[in-house]
């Protein structure tokens, strides 16, 4: 036993160089890739691809003419901040811009109540024939915007309208639908609804059915009255299904422009033209791309901040 120590003492150290050089630790994970890591890489790519070629490139084109006096042929001369001085100064964009304010303001109320009603009817286990309910309810939504309006402008013409025909059968006035303003905002308004109820709809039909029966059995030992259960319970249950209606919903009525173009043009005259509306016929109808370009942009941001406000009011909630 000491011999074996004293061999293994004197016997010489391996110098450090004559050690196995190790691999030096790579920068970046090696990572074996296969169809279950490709297929989403892929797919990603192509979404990405897509939104930096639709979106994200004619931003920055329309940016870059907010900053010009682009008329759509030609040079575009640069004139710095001009366009928004004048935009902030802009009384048509102003009207327009309240127009919106009021239109989103009626349109997106009306939809959460409606989508949701309709909803609540749909999983009722007292309701009869939900399957072909959901079909007719979710048609509206399968209409492009031009087609809707031109069916609403055809129920509520002034001269050949439906709606005004059965007045006047019943021994009425005819209502100039299209003709006053106000009314003309209201048609609109309806129109808006109707269309946007159906996608709404099937996002609560999904939220309300994921709420827990057990909630209600318990609220029914206890004596609580329809009304009581829906808002102590339903309500908070779909509360983040209702934020993402309420999101969705106004950033589509706000950039709402098929619709109106097919059932009034903004009409009567230019009194019901949104903000979209205003900033077609300045860039399309004028000519002046950058001018228009400089009320989109304002229009983005406006878009953004109430995304935002959105989100942190959801995230104290939440909290």
């Amino acid at each position: 036993m000491v011999d074996s120590v004293r061999q293994s003492a004197e016997s010489p150290s391996v110098p450090d160089d004559a050690a196995p050089a190790r691999a030096k630790p790579r920068w970046w994970p090696r990572k074996r890739y296969n169809r279950y890591t490709a297929a989403p890489l892929l797919l990603i790519s192509v979404n990405l691809a897509l939104f930096l070629l639709f979106f994200v490139w004619p931003v920055v084109i329309g940016l870059n003419y907010s900053f010009t006096s682009y008329t759509g042929v030609g040079t575009a001369p640069y004139v710095g901040l001009d366009n928004y001085q004048k935009l902030f100064g802009d009384s048509a964009f102003y009207a327009a811009l309240w127009r919106t304010v009021i239109y989103t303001g009626a349109v997106v109320p009306l939809t959460f109540i409606t989508s949701l009603g309709v909803a609540y009817l749909l999983v009722s286990p007292y309701a009869k024939g939900k399957t072909v309910a959901r079909v007719v309810f979710f048609l509206p939504w399968l209409i492009s915007p031009i087609i809707a309006g031109v069916i609403w402008r055809w129920l509520f013409g002034e001269n050949v309208g439906l709606v005004n025909f059965v007045i006047t059968e019943l021994g009425g006035k005819a209502v100039p639908w299209q003709s006053n303003a106000n009314l003309s905002l209201m048609v609109v308004v309806l129109a808006a609804t109707w269309a946007n109820t159906a996608f709404n709809m099937l996002l609560f039909v999904a939220a309300l059915k994921n709420v827990p029966v057990s909630y209600y059995e318990a609220a029914d030992l206890d004596g609580a009255s329809a009304w009581q259960k829906f808002r102590r319970i339903t309500l908070p249950a779909i509360a983040p299904t209702s934020f993402i209606v309420v999101l969705l919903s106004t950033l589509h009525t706000m950039k709402e422009y098929g619709l109106i173009k097919a059932l009034n043009d903004g009409g009567p005259g230019s009194e019901n033209n949104l903000i979209v509306q205003y900033i077609y016929l300045t860039g399309f109808r004028r000519g002046h791309i950058g001018y228009a370009s400089a009320a989109s942009f304002i229009l983005l941001l406006i878009l953004m901040i109430i995304a935002v406000v959105q989100l942190l009011a959801n995230r104290r909630k939440e909290s």
